[in-house]
């Protein structure tokens, strides 16, 4: 297979396996971490689980990732990356630690939140750091090669660590905490594999001349402005409509994400060991969807145009969702949660070759930073929406109805942008 031969050629770089190995521990403890927060949040017996709490931890989880973001890249042209490699990866271990801690105790639910925050904000660094120092360890030829496979890499390894928690959980051990452990561990080895590198191996140059760091922070703030602005010209609204577009579906796909799991930990299953793993096949029939997504896209956005694309994707997710979740049984809502996958991934797919084929080569960096701001947030506000209309059992025909009027909303605005 290509790809396989693809990664040969990489593997043959030394630096680049060792920061690879980085990674695949790295993304494969933040799976094994984040199952285990659902886990405990969602599914642990002793807990009276809410929408509500749901919503907070995904707050936890994605927020972090928005806020501190666009902003990482400044401080990692200042410290050695090797090192917020090494010294990033020891605190989310401590960090997780402490999580499994308070798992154990009696502790309130916020110090519990403040625990998981800290570890999310933490991965912002150590994904962006990884990032940065791929021109450092392979050639120039063969540097998109890189930046396609080693996230792609680090995606995998984040689900089989997701995996792995879901085996600890249900197999190893009944406990939580033994999964946080895991995932501790996990980032303590990401720490010792750092380690093989050289401390200037991964940059920054030290003799750059850069300007002060509150200059700098300051900047990124006024660099991201100047992308709105950008994006708000009439050149680029098909651009800004797509970006629209994509915001309201990942919403959609949000709040009958938190559905899910209310209907999963009490509707559908008797105990909370048969809700978690209808929880891991319905997050599976999601990513087969993502995966079909990636086959299907490049044919049919090809043939229709990546615009209409995005509209098919909306108009069948406004017919199937309300189709396949308002009778909330199990296998109608696995479909569903295929048919989601497939239609929001295709959508986004689409929205990132739109943004790339409309917006000028010295503004895409910033758009994506504003792109990746709209997409978590959008998420995390469908799941505090969700929280509210939610009833304790997950059962919701207003919010089903609401996001099908949402997804045709979608297909029909761009439909008529299209036309225009």
């Amino acid at each position: 297979m290509a790809v396989v031969r693809d990664l040969r050629v990489l593997l043959r770089f030394q630096g680049f396996r060792r920061l690879l190995a980085v990674r695949l521990l790295s993304q494969g403890a933040d799976g094994v971490y984040q199952v285990a927060l659902a886990a405990y949040v969602v599914f642990s017996p002793e807990k009276q689980t809410s929408a509500t709490a749901v919503a907070s931890a995904m707050a936890v989880l994605l927020l972090p990732y928005s806020l501190v973001g666009p902003f990482a890249g400044v401080l990692l042209d200042r410290w050695r990356r090797r090192q917020v490699l090494l010294y990033g990866s020891l605190l989310r271990a401590l960090l997780a630690s402490a999580t499994a801690l308070l798992i154990l105790s009696p502790a309130p639910d916020w110090l519990f939140y403040v625990s998981a925050l800290c570890v999310t904000a933490v991965n912002r660094f150590v994904l962006s750091g990884l990032s940065a120092a791929l021109p450092r360890v392979v050639d120039a030829e063969r540097l998109v090669l890189a930046n396609s496979l080693s996230p792609t890499a680090g995606t995998l390894a984040a689900t089989a660590g997701g995996g792995v928690a879901f085996v600890v959980r249900l197999v190893v051990a009944d406990s939580d905490a033994a999964v946080v452990l895991v995932g501790a561990g996990l980032y303590l080895c990401a720490a010792v594999a750092s380690l093989s590198m050289a401390r200037e191996l991964l940059g920054p140059d030290r003799n750059l001349v850069r300007e002060r760091i509150g200059a700098a922070l300051s900047g990124t703030a006024r660099d991201l402005a100047a992308g709105v602005r950008h994006l708000a010209q009439p050149s680029r609204r098909e651009a800004a409509w797509a970006l629209a577009a994509m915001a309201l579906m990942r919403f959609c796909y949000g709040a009958l994400l938190v559905m899910l799991l209310m209907l999963c930990r009490y509707a559908l299953t008797s105990t909370t060991d048969d809700g978690l793993a209808l929880l891991g096949l319905a997050l599976g029939a999601s990513g087969a969807g993502f995966f079909a997504a990636a086959v299907v896209t490049p044919w049919a956005a090809g043939r229709l145009g990546p615009g209409r694309w995005i509209v098919v994707c909306a108009g069948a997710a406004a017919v199937l969702e309300p189709a396949l979740g308002l009778p909330f049984a199990t296998a109608p809502l696995l479909v569903a949660a295929f048919v989601l996958g497939l239609t929001t991934q295709g959508a986004k797919i689409s929205t990132d070759t739109i943004v790339q084929s409309c917006v000028e080569d010295g503004f895409r960096g910033r758009i994506f930073s504003v792109y990746d701001v709209l997409f978590n947030v959008a998420f995390v506000g469908a799941a505090a929406v969700a929280a509210l209309m939610l009833p304790p059992d997950g059962r919701s025909v207003p919010l089903v109805i609401t996001v099908a009027v949402i997804y045709a909303s979608v297909a029909v605005a761009m439909a008529r942008f299209g036309r225009q």
